[in-house]
């Protein structure tokens, strides 16, 4: 569920109309519903305390939508942060989330990183390698502190809407093998800079079916099993993300509700045990949509249009990127017969096009379109490519709206570089 609805005729984000907020913060703009992310947070922990799962951190992932307002909304809501550098531990603790509620995950941290991450003493480092094992329990060593780690296990199973989002097979990047696992979990136990407390798992990105995470997760449990039987102690099971969000052109991802029954059920009897889980994009991807403006109708001699707006692929990178299709809805709609186009931006390659042969309601020059499902994985990725200003953010909540991050200027983007002296 979003809070993007056609009231009296055009679309607004809760009670606010996205046309009040482009005439007053300009074109393009991501907006985000506070409602709906502070609902796709509760719906999550409800189904999983009502499946019997007591007391699981919930750590978004940063990554997904990193605003400090957003992860404030969430934060709020009881979520915790799943962080992959130092500037998302950074941000996570600006947006007041305690740091015994952050996880430390990535495949290259660095020194610098994870004397940061200790000083600030997060919940707990996921460890994706051996190297990393014995960097992490070096620096530990040096700061007269013990780390608080889990072992990131690649199960080996194949999952994700896209090979590029696809993180669980022997061949990705992430994690270790079952067998490196048990071996490094139980050289950590007896190592003076790290103390592991857990495993975690994360198989990869807009998951829309429940068999291959229930195969990982029972893989997951066996680990578990196997551990504690060597006696070693096992606290904590973070089973990462990846349900999928809804798309709408897209198969319906399970509910949270058959995502929390299929984990008690394969984890049926496995107790004294914290469970951990990192969404993103179903938290915030239908919290969010980036609002553009129609510069004109590009008509070709045989038939086809462009839509060209004033978005473009630095504004929102998944279509050229992985192919990604985000529903398109005009703000007001017009009456007429549909239309087919080839919606694009204004940046000087092919590869800004976001769609093609897309039938629309007919549209003309200033009418606003709003990209639906862009609260993930949308400003996260934006860039100032072309020499384009970066995308500003709005946060909605009820009848109020603000600017959660404004646009920068000309002069801002020209100032924060410094010619050679010998220029």
């Amino acid at each position: 569920m979003n809070h993007f609805e056609l009231k009296g005729g055009e679309l607004a984000c809760e009670d606010v109309p996205l046309a009040k907020i482009a005439e007053a913060v300009g074109t393009p703009v991501y907006v985000y519903s506070s409602a709906t992310l502070q609902r796709h947070v509760t719906v999550l922990r409800d189904a999983l305390v009502g499946a019997g799962l007591k007391d699981p951190l919930i750590a978004f992932a940063v990554k997904a939508n990193p605003n400090v307002a957003v992860l404030r909304t969430l934060a709020q809501a009881g979520a915790g942060a799943d962080v992959v550098s130092q500037g998302e531990i950074r941000r996570a603790l600006a947006a007041g989330i305690a740091p015994e509620r952050i996880v430390f995950s990535g495949v290259g941290k660095s020194e610098a990183e994870i004397a940061f991450a200790l000083e600030t003493g997060v919940a707990e480092i996921n460890l994706e390698s051996e190297p990393e094992l014995h960097l992490v329990n070096a620096v530990a060593q040096r700061l007269g502190k013990r780390a608080v780690v889990a072992i990131r296990v690649n199960p080996d199973v194949e999952a994700g809407g896209h090979a590029k989002i696809s993180t669980g097979k022997a061949e990705n990047k992430f994690g270790v093998s079952m067998i490196e696992a048990e071996r490094l979990y139980a050289n950590a136990a007896n190592m003076a800079g790290v103390r592991p407390v857990g495993v975690a798992c994360h198989i990869g990105s807009q998951i829309t079916d429940l068999a291959p995470m229930e195969e990982a997760f029972a893989k997951m449990r066996g680990l578990v099993e196997r551990l504690r039987a060597e006696g070693l102690g096992v606290e904590r099971l973070d089973l990462g993300g990846g349900l999928g969000a809804p798309y709408f052109n897209a198969p319906t991802p399970p509910t949270p509700a058959d995502y929390a029954a299929m984990i008690a059920r394969t984890m049926a009897g496995l107790t004294d045990i914290q469970f951990a889980f990192e969404p993103g994009r179903m938290i915030a991807a239908n919290a969010g949509v980036l609002l553009a403006q129609v510069q004109h109708v590009n008509a070709r001699p045989g038939g086809r249009k462009f839509l060209v707006l004033d978005a473009a692929m630095n504004d929102l990178l998944r279509p050229a990127m992985y192919d990604a299709w985000h529903d398109i809805r005009p703000v007001k709609p017009r009456d007429g017969e549909p239309v087919t186009y080839d919606v694009v931006g204004p940046i000087c390659e092919t590869g800004d096009t976001f769609t093609r042969d897309r039938v629309l309601p007919p549209m003309e020059a200033g009418d606003l379109v709003a990209f639906m499902t862009a609260g993930a994985y949308g400003a996260a990725m934006s860039s100032e490519y072309n020499s384009r200003l970066l995308v500003p953010e709005v946060l909605v909540k009820g009848d109020r709206f603000a600017v959660v991050r404004p646009r920068p200027t000309y002069d801002d983007m020209l100032a924060r570089e410094t010619p050679a002296p010998w220029l």
